[in-house]
């Protein structure tokens, strides 16, 4: 599965997966407990498809990002999100050395670290959709 089925709520916490489309909203279940919940068409939501991360040269797609992390740690998890500030940004610089540190902050690594530990945990792998793919 891409992570263009995948989704970040506002306000909830942890990821989703995108299963139905419902008159208004969506309706998703959570990658944490495995529970169903509808979604409202008001609520701020974000594919993981869509989320990139800043360079100090371009913005590199959050697949990208992962697909380095999945690399480093050869499929396995990822440093737990709840380390310190100094630990994710040093784990963070080692995966992607050119990340800029005015734009994105501890919060974001944290949260990224959290999200890649989550997939993981579900077996999902395949961070790039699959017309990404085709391009390349």
């Amino acid at each position: 599965m891409s992570l263009e089925k995948i989704l970040t709520i506002s306000g909830k916490p942890g990821l989703y997966q995108l299963q139905n489309q419902t008159r208004n909203g969506f309706l998703a279940t959570s990658l944490i407990d495995g529970k169903k919940i509808s979604v409202s068409a008001r609520q701020n939501v974000s594919i993981l498809a869509e989320i990139a991360i800043y360079t100090l040269t371009k913005e590199l797609p959050l697949s990208e990002v992962f697909t380095k992390i999945f690399d480093k740690e050869k499929g396995g998890e990822a440093i737990s999100h709840k380390s310190t500030k100094d630990e994710l940004e040093e784990y963070f610089f080692e995966i992607l050395p050119d990340y800029d540190e005015d734009r994105v902050y501890p919060s974001d690594i944290k949260k990224i670290v959290q999200w890649y530990n989550l997939l993981t945990k579900n077996g999902i792998s395949q961070f790039k959709n699959e017309s990404s793919e085709e391009e390349e």
